[in-house]
């Protein structure tokens, strides 16, 4: 059995209950442990007794350290600073645990993550770290650093230097902001291969895990997950993209309306149970800087920005 671990609070649970209705469906025998960084978030997900989860609640793992840094950091920052924690909370909370692989909450699994495990485990390393690999002509590794926390596997104690150096660093430091070669959580990462080297496993891969970021540069059809980095939710059932990244018609096929689906039914199951989400981003935000609008949440119709006939393949 696969355990994985994420961190969501009450406004992102159509993104985190969109997760758990992909896992059902790819993850096979698998437990996710979700932090809940808000009591109405523990309190809905309580509510809704989803099969194979398992809950720990924010004031049950806030130390004095992270309490100290808590007033410093904004919610998004405070959820980054928290991240580098959570596979010891799962270590700690069951000692049958051998790896715990830490997911974003905007995640969604298209495939079975059998293949990703099957190379971690040929490499024979205790971590597992995933690249952005931004199509080139996106590629914002000096800002966002080359690999993306989304997918990050810890195998039991070997992989402890390595969490426990990084989660030192986010004590210390985790903003989001781009200041001396750091940036939130993520780009100390960028340090690892190098530091870690006989620890950490780079994904060969790398279409396995996709974002909106490298959409130009691999066919939706080879993505195991999808990170679906930027898309928010808004007034009147509609969906707002705030990246710059184009939307192809065959990724919006393959991935995009398939998730808009999930979130629909996670919807749906929320305001069964009395929650209605609230919106995602203010309108202030969303006037002054979002570029795409997909109207209609559930028959959304994605505008393409590059003409299909540009193959995937090209920019490789």
């Amino acid at each position: 059995m696969e355990h994985y671990v994420t961190l969501f609070d009450s406004l992102f649970l159509p993104q985190g209950l969109a997760l758990h209705m992909s896992m059902e469906r790819h993850a096979g025998a698998y437990t996710l442990w979700i932090l809940c960084m808000d009591e109405r978030g523990h309190d809905a997900l309580q509510r809704l007794h989803l099969p194979n989860v398992r809950l720990i609640a924010l004031a049950d793992v806030e130390s004095p350290e992270l309490l100290q840094v808590k007033p410093t950091r904004s919610r998004g920052e405070y959820c980054w600073t928290m991240t580098p924690f959570t596979p010891k909370m799962v270590f700690d909370r069951d000692s049958s645990v051998q790896r715990v692989t830490y997911l974003d909450a905007d995640l969604w699994f298209r495939q079975s993550p059998c293949s990703i495990f099957a190379e971690f485990d040929e490499s024979g390393k205790a971590v597992l770290i995933t690249e952005h690999a931004y199509a080139p002509q996106f590629d914002q590794s000096h800002t966002s650093g080359k690999f993306c926390v989304q997918f990050t596997v810890f195998v039991r104690e070997r992989s402890e230097p390595v969490r426990e150096c990084w989660a030192d660093q986010c004590i210390d430091w985790c903003y989001a902001r781009l200041e001396d070669g750091k940036f939130g959580d993520q780009m100390y990462l960028n340090e690892w291969p190098t530091q870690f080297g006989d620890s950490v496993h780079v994904l060969e891969r790398k279409e396995w895990v996709q974002g909106p970021w490298n959409t130009a540069r691999f066919p939706p059809s080879e993505a195991v997950a999808f990170h679906f980095h930027g898309l928010r939710l808004f007034r009147g059932g509609k969906v707002l993209l705030t990246d710059r990244y184009p939307i192809f018609r065959s990724t919006s096929e393959v991935l995009y309306k398939p998730y808009l689906q999930d979130l629909g039914e996670a919807i749906s199951a929320l305001r069964r149970i009395g929650i209605e989400v609230p919106p995602q981003l203010e309108k202030s935000f969303w006037l002054q800087r979002l570029r795409a609008v997909a109207k209609g949440l559930f028959n959304a119709q994605r505008r393409v920005l590059q003409d299909e006939t540009a193959r995937f393949g090209r920019v490789r």
